[in-house]
């Protein structure tokens, strides 16, 4: 998923305090945003993103999931084996990035936990996925303790190849 039309089968959790947004550009505070998405690498390019600032309050959480992806389906083109994407966590007040890898029985696996400050630039991601459960992969952004940060996520690929 690039987000170019839209979250493509991605969902928002309904049980977080707020929602991942769609974005082009930079973010409205100058300097905390990406000025350019992975994808095209200009500023009409989309991310999906959160950020340290009114109205969240620090500790608040965002969840946005895949679709349910299957272990066991012959025809199944995007269970993978790995997850790959970009991430941009910059900003003095910069809180933390989880991935899950979650089980339709509910139990989350933590795959990654990113705090603070990462840079001012895209980075490259590479996570494995494992088990025989049917799950969904979940990025999870929390609020840092001050205004000055942003997360933000592009270019999501589930995939069996290396």
């Amino acid at each position: 998923c690039n987000f170019e039309f839209d979250l493509c089968d991605w969902k928002q959790d309904e049980n977080d305090d707020f929602d991942w947004n769609l974005r082009t550009s930079s973010t409205p505070r100058l300097g905390t945003g990406p000025a350019a998405d992975h994808t095209l690498q200009e500023p009409s390019g989309h991310y999906i993103f959160i950020k340290s600032s009114f109205p969240q309050l620090p500790g608040q959480k965002a969840r946005i999931s895949s679709p349910v992806l299957s272990r066991r389906s012959k025809n199944c083109k995007v269970c993978g084996s790995m997850i790959l994407f970009y991430y941009y966590m910059y900003g003095s007040h910069i809180g933390s990035l989880i991935v899950y890898q979650k089980t339709t029985a509910e139990h989350e696996k933590i795959l990654l936990l990113l705090t603070g400050n990462q840079g001012n630039f895209w980075q490259r991601k590479v996570l494995p996925l494992d088990g025989d459960e049917d799950f969904q992969v979940i990025f999870e952004g929390i609020v840092g303790k001050g205004s000055g940060g942003v997360i933000a996520l592009d270019d999501l690929t589930l995939s069996r190849e290396c």
